[in-house]
């Protein structure tokens, strides 16, 4: 594995989000690093591609300030590394599967996309999830919580992406599916405790908001 590349990838996400403050700043990239390594060692795949795939898999996201439409930032890292072609586009081709995107949602091909996906589903579960999620909608001037909002299903990935509800209904337009979305045995374990989390966090968030707690 080319540790000196996935070295330097690490420093060049420090760098790249050093100005994010949605919740998808640099600790969310490592952290999806991190927990994409830690399923890849239970499953056949490259280790890598996953490795790459996770650092990179928010380089060009259209949430961010420097985002592109066709990977640009993301190729021309690799590119300056003297990243094997046939390897680049794997990355790439896993990088465009892996976002949420309501009913019009992917799975990846791959293994390695499928791991990549999970971990990224992962740290939008839980406490983490959590945070991420108040952090975001904060940052888009979104209200917490509006009672007279209703959150809206099963949207397709135009409607989703022009949507500007409230952070609490984001968890049932998006958040709570995440856990029947998983790919690998070791994400489900995993999400299924965030999950309940972050039912239990609703169930808290309601009572105090009515005063009931």
């Amino acid at each position: 594995m080319n540790e000196v590349l996935i070295n330097k990838t690490i420093e060049k996400a420090k760098e790249t989000f050093k100005n994010e403050y949605s919740g998808h700043d640099f600790w969310h990239t490592l952290r999806v690093y991190n927990i994409a390594k830690a399923i890849a060692k239970n499953e056949k795949c490259d280790m890598e591609i996953v490795c790459l795939a996770a650092l990179l898999h928010d380089f060009d996201d259209a949430k961010i300030t420097n985002s592109t439409t066709e990977l640009e930032n993301a190729t021309r890292w690799l590119n300056e590394n003297h990243y094997q072609q046939k390897r680049i586009d794997w990355i790439k081709e896993i990088i465009n599967s892996i976002s949420f995107k309501g009913v019009d949602t992917k799975t990846p091909k791959t293994i390695e996309g499928k791991i990549v996906q999970d971990a990224d589903r992962l740290d939008a579960l839980g406490a983490m999830g959590i945070a991420r999620a108040f952090a975001y909608g904060g940052s888009k001037g979104r209200e917490m919580w509006n009672p007279n909002e209703p959150y809206i299903d099963n949207m397709n990935e135009e409607e989703y992406r022009k949507n500007n509800g409230n952070t609490i209904n984001h968890f049932y337009e998006k958040l709570l599916k995440l856990k029947d979305m998983m790919n690998t045995d070791t994400a489900k374990k995993i999400a299924e405790h965030r999950h309940d989390y972050m039912e239990k966090f609703l169930e808290e968030f309601y009572g105090e908001w009515n005063g009931e707690k």
